[in-house]
């Protein structure tokens, strides 16, 4: 079991930066990826920013050059520095924690914090 606690978001005006923070405890061993989602009102859950254990990044198209996902090991936390936000940022940001344990995969999620942005 992962267990992942969230926190940082918050309402920032258009152009402004947030923080967000995911602390992971239990079986941290068995993770192999990290990353945010969100999901905003009417809409589906989408993938913002990945990172391995390796520390290969992924973002999706419409935050490349504005956030940045970063890990750090020794405190177990994964971090998602969100600059010159938009409006269409907001959204609840879940973060998420993809493990295996022998030959079976097990996707683990936080609860969610939410971001607002105003115009």
């Amino acid at each position: 079991q992962v267990q992942l606690v969230e926190s940082g978001g918050g309402l920032v005006q258009s152009g402004g930066s947030l923080r967000l923070s995911c602390a992971a405890s239990g079986s941290i061993f068995s993770i192999y990826a990290m990353g945010w989602y969100r999901q905003a009102p009417g809409k589906q859950r989408e993938s913002v920013a990945i990172i391995t254990n390796g520390g290969t990044t992924n973002y999706v198209d419409s935050v490349k050059g504005r956030f940045t996902i970063s890990r750090d090991n020794a405190k177990n936390t994964v971090y998602l520095q969100m600059n010159s936000l938009k409006p269409e940022d907001t959204a609840v940001y879940y973060c998420n924690a993809n493990t295996i344990v022998g030959i079976t995969p097990t996707d683990y999620w936080g609860q969610g914090t939410q971001v607002t942005v105003s115009s």
